[in-house]
């Protein structure tokens, strides 16, 4: 009998009682994507690269745009310009695949008992193994060009934590919605195209006027990819009110995402 408890306890404890599934389902997810490809894993450095020389070519040679306080350096711009490639693409990356978890794995549903609950996890840990992957190349970089990083990029697990909760709380919500509501896939995939363009990947927040700016941090991941270029880049201590906030805000939504999902899976077997 599956455990439908939607306490925030079970939430953790969930995850914790499958970690043995979970790791392996997410080790084959990982391997799963490149099998058969000439490269494989390889794959994995090379698509983040791709993206971050186009961007680059095009935001500050042809478009010309600079960071506020920063230099003319493209080196520069391409570094702070990845740190929100990279805090984007870990959201967008399981959002866009929540809403199709279950439809996609109706077998587990309908034949055997399996803790759908794990499923979102299982993306967010693929999209965190990529995450890492460009940190690493990020680093890299860092390091050629301006040495050793900034002593305030150890405080990155305090900012990408609270994001890993947003995630998992909206993945949980939309994977049950895209049961019921299979148009939910189509319309986040244009959400979350537009919502790029709406979050300072490609220019800073300062650069919003000001009348408008606070638009921009309804933005659930403004203050992820800012916090995140502040410590990694800019050497600077995070808010640690903002950042206090967006934990107690993530938390309740990781919860609010949870509950719903146990609440309707037992609608799943009907609708599939």
């Amino acid at each position: 009998m599956q455990n439908s408890s939607a306490t925030p306890r079970e939430m953790f404890d969930s995850l914790w009682r499958h970690r043995g599934l979970i790791k392996a389902s997410a080790k084959r997810e990982v391997l799963g994507r490149y099998r058969g490809s000439v490269l494989g894993l390889l794959w994995s450095f090379f698509n983040p690269l791709l993206m971050l020389l186009v961007y680059t070519f095009v935001f500050s040679v042809v478009f010309k745009s600079r960071w506020s306080g920063g230099s003319e350096s493209k080196t520069e711009f391409a570094l702070v310009l990845f740190v929100g490639l990279i805090v984007f693409n870990l959201f967008a990356e399981c959002i866009n695949r929540a809403p199709t978890l279950i439809l996609s794995n109706a077998n587990y549903v309908k034949k055997v008992v399996f803790p759908l609950e794990i499923l979102p996890f299982v993306g967010l840990i693929s999209a965190l193994y990529h995450a890492l992957i460009s940190l690493v190349v990020w680093l890299v970089v860092y390091i050629l060009f301006f040495g050793m990083p900034q002593p305030t990029a150890f405080l990155l697990p305090l900012i990408v934590v609270p994001l890993c909760l947003l995630v998992m709380g909206l993945s949980w919500a939309l994977a049950s919605l895209g049961v019921f509501l299979r148009d939910v896939a189509q319309f986040i995939g244009v959400l979350t195209t537009v919502l790029m363009f709406l979050s300072p990947v490609f220019y800073p927040a300062s650069g919003i006027p000001e009348t408008y700016r606070h638009l921009l941090y309804l933005n659930p991941i403004t203050p992820v990819i800012e916090l995140g270029r502040d410590v990694l880049y800019w050497g600077k201590l995070p808010d640690f009110g903002l950042l206090g906030f967006y934990w107690l805000a993530t938390a309740t939504i990781a919860w609010l995402g949870f509950a719903w999902f146990q609440k309707t899976r037992k609608g799943f077997a009907d609708v599939l």
